[in-house]
């Protein structure tokens, strides 16, 4: 069982700040998706930025999102919320 996604924040160069339930905080860059599918939606960087947290994963605004297993998996976590934060500009 994967944690719920509660908050995603997007940052430069195609990543995703993101925060879990259980605490937990990491980056997925999802640059490597950007040329497959659906995800070629969000090349543009305004469609990245409309991002939001939808049924406890990732969405955007242009119809694309993420199945909350992936998003677990492929995110680069961290404990320290303070570092994401003074990283991503927030």
């Amino acid at each position: 069982m994967h944690p719920a996604v509660t908050r995603v924040t997007a940052r430069e160069n195609y990543q995703l700040v993101i925060e879990f339930a259980n605490g937990e905080q990491g980056i997925l860059d999802m640059k490597p998706y950007l040329d497959f599918g659906v995800f070629k939606r969000l090349k543009e960087t305004s469609a990245f930025n409309e991002v939001f947290v939808s049924f406890d994963t990732v969405e955007w605004r242009a119809g694309v999102d993420l199945a909350p297993e992936f998003v677990y998996r492929h995110c680069q976590r961290h404990q320290q919320h303070t570092e994401l934060l003074a990283n991503s500009g927030g």
